[in-house]
């Protein structure tokens, strides 16, 4: 679909699997790159810490964003992602587990742009994937690129 990278934001080694295989099953493309926690995904973003060599200029055309994660939890890495001139109109999906209407409603009001729900049947997840690769990645009309 593109080269442009999508960030994964999950701590769980299971999920990040069935994501790769899900992106491989939907013939989603785009380079994966897996952030662990909440303060690793900040890290890439704003290219700081064991990122800090990397363009911060260049920001993946998608985020998948958990909310429980370690050290920063999901809500409050969105809140920083839109809290900044060079992110706060990045692609934000929340992928999770979570149905807690304080949590959808939380992220709404954080400005995510979608809420999924982690689907626990692989075919089904894969499908989701397909979806959500079809609509972020081909169908939505993005921000050009600032330079």
């Amino acid at each position: 679909m593109s080269n442009k990278e999508i960030l994964l934001v999950e701590d769980n080694p299971s999920d990040v699997e069935l994501t790769k295989r899900a992106f491989e099953k939907s013939g989603i493309t785009n380079p994966l790159v897996v952030a662990n926690d909440g303060k690793e995904a900040l890290d890439y973003l704003f290219a700081a810490g064991k990122f800090k060599d990397r363009s911060i200029n260049n920001l993946p055309v998608l985020v998948l964003l958990d909310l429980q994660l370690p050290i920063i939890n999901g809500l409050t890495v969105l809140k920083h992602i839109r809290n900044n001139p060079l992110t706060k109109k990045l692609v934000v999906v929340i992928l999770t587990t979570s149905i807690e209407q304080q949590d959808v409603a939380a992220a709404y009001d954080l400005g995510v742009n979608s809420y999924i729900r982690k689907p626990v049947d692989f075919i089904e997840f894969t499908n989701v994937i397909k979806q959500l690769g079809n609509y972020w990645l081909q169908l939505n009309q993005t921000l050009p690129a600032s330079n």
